[in-house]
C-alpha cells in the first residue's frame, strides 16, 4: 500500500532475524518459489549476511495447489516439490534457520515436523511490506503470550460469549496450548511474522458461535454483513443459519467433500496491538495473508479442518476472526467485549 525502499525492508528483516537470535556463523536457507517476492528474498539474504550468517537462497517449484482454494492461508499441504524431494528436505534440516517466503509455507505439512525435529528454526513470512513493518514484533511479545499459554495449561474450561449471542464452552483437557509471537528463537521452533496470539487445539466444545457484522471470514477475506449462527455440538458444527454468509459457509462445507470440514480446529485470542482490523479491506486479496485480522489484539479466532493433535488432515481450513467477544479461562477474563485485558 505504501512505497517502501529496499533499505526499509533490509532493516526490517535484519531486526526480525535478530529477534530469531540468528548468530554469526549459523546457516540460513532463504526458501522461495517462483511466485515469491524478489525484494523479500533479497532483504532476507542481505539481513542474514548482516548478522554474520552463512546464507543460501533456494528457489523450488511451486508444485500443485491444494484441493481446496487456500491462497495465502497456509491450509495446503506445503510445497509438493519439497514434499517429494529428499534433497530439498535435507537442505532445510541442515539449516539453523529457514526463512520461508513461499505463499503457503508448511504450516500443516507433516514434513515440517521432521524439519523442526532436526532443530531447524523456521520463520514464515507472507504479508505486504508495510504490514510486516507495522507489526514488527517486540522482544517482550513472547513473554506475554507464554502467560496465556500457562493459563490455558492449568485450566479446564474456556468460555466465549458476546452481546451478539455467542456462548461457547470449550474443554481444555488435552488441548495442547500453543502460541505465535512473530519470531522463531528456539531450536525446532516454527513461527510467523507477523503474529502475536495464544491458541489451543481442543477436541470438545459446545454451544453456539454468532458472527456479527464486521467479523472476518478467511481465506475469503470478506467481512460478515448479516449475523450468522453456528450451532456447535461436541466440537462439530451441527447447523449454520443466517444471511448470505451463512449460505457461503454451508456451501463451502458441503463442496469440500471433507469429513472434517465442519469440525472445529484451533482457537484462541490475539495480542498484536499494532494490528489493523481494516487492513483486510484496504489491500487486494492476493497482497496479504490476513494476519492483522488473525492476531488482532482482543479478537477471538477459531478455525475449522485440520487438527494435528487428533491426527486430522484436512484442506477445508477456515479461520474466522471475531471482535466484541469476552474470553474467560476458568473464570479469568483475558478479553472483555473485545478488549484485551492487561495482566
Amino acid at each position: 500500500m505504501f512505497d517502501l525502499s529496499s533499505v526499509d525492508l533490509l532493516d526490517a528483516f535484519t531486526r526480525e532475524l535478530e529477534l530469531c537470535k540468528l548468530r554469526e556463523g549459523e546457516h540460513v536457507v532463504v526458501l522461495a518459489e517462483p511466485a515469491s517476492r524478489g525484494d523479500y528474498v533479497a532483504a532476507a539474504f542481505g539481513a542474514a549476511k548482516a548478522c554474520g550468517a552463512h546464507v543460501i537462497a533456494a528457489t523450488v517449484p511451486g508444485g500443485s495447489p491444494a484441493p481446496m482454494p487456500s491462497t495465502h492461508t497456509g491450509a495446503g499441504p506445503g510445497l509438493t516439490s519439497v514434499l517429494t524431494d529428499t534433497t530439498a528436505q535435507d537442505l532445510l534440516k541442515s539449516a539453523d534457520l529457514v526463512v520461508d517466503l513461499t505463499q503457503e509455507g508448511f504450516i500443516h505439512a507433516p514434513v515440517q515436523q521432521e524439519i523442526l525435529r532436526a532443530g531447524t528454526r523456521i520463520i514464515f513470512v507472507c504479508d505486504a511490506p508495510d504490514v510486516l513493518i507495522r507489526n514488527l514484533p517486540r522482544p517482550g511479545d513472547k513473554d506475554e503470550v507464554l502467560e496465556g499459554v500457562g493459563l490455558l495449561k492449568r485450566s479446564e474450561i474456556m468460555r466465549v460469549t458476546s452481546a451478539a449471542g455467542t456462548d461457547l464452552t470449550v474443554r481444555l483437557s488435552g488441548a495442547k496450548p500453543e502460541f505465535q509471537c512473530g519470531f522463531a528463537d528456539d531450536p525446532g521452533r516454527w513461527d510467523h511474522w507477523p503474529s502475536t496470539m495464544v491458541l489451543c487445539w481442543p477436541e470438545i466444545s459446545d454451544g453456539q458461535l454468532v458472527l456479527a457484522p464486521g467479523d472476518i471470514l478467511l481465506p475469503f477475506k470478506e467481512y460478515v454483513r448479516d449475523p450468522v449462527t453456528l450451532q456447535v455440538e461436541g466440537g462439530h458444527i451441527a447447523k449454520v443459519s443466517g444471511g448470505a454468509e451463512a449460505d457461503l459457509l454451508a456451501t463451502f462445507f458441503d463442496d469440500a467433500q471433507d469429513q472434517w470440514a465442519r469440525s472445529l480446529s484451533h482457537m484462541g485470542w490475539g495480542l498484536m496491538r499494532t494490528a489493523d482490523w481494516f487492513a483486510t479491506a484496504m489491500y487486494g486479496k492476493g497482497d496479504l495473508m490476513g494476519m492483522d485480522a488473525r492476531a488482532f489484539a482482543g479478537n477471538f479466532l477459531w478455525s475449522t479442518g485440520p487438527h494435528p493433535v487428533l491426527g486430522r488432515e484436512s484442506y477445508a481450513h477456515l479461520d474466522i476472526a471475531m471482535r466484541g467477544c469476552t474470553v474467560s479461562v476458568d473464570g479469568t477474563d483475558v478479553v472483555v467485549d473485545g478488549v484485551l485485558q492487561d495482566r
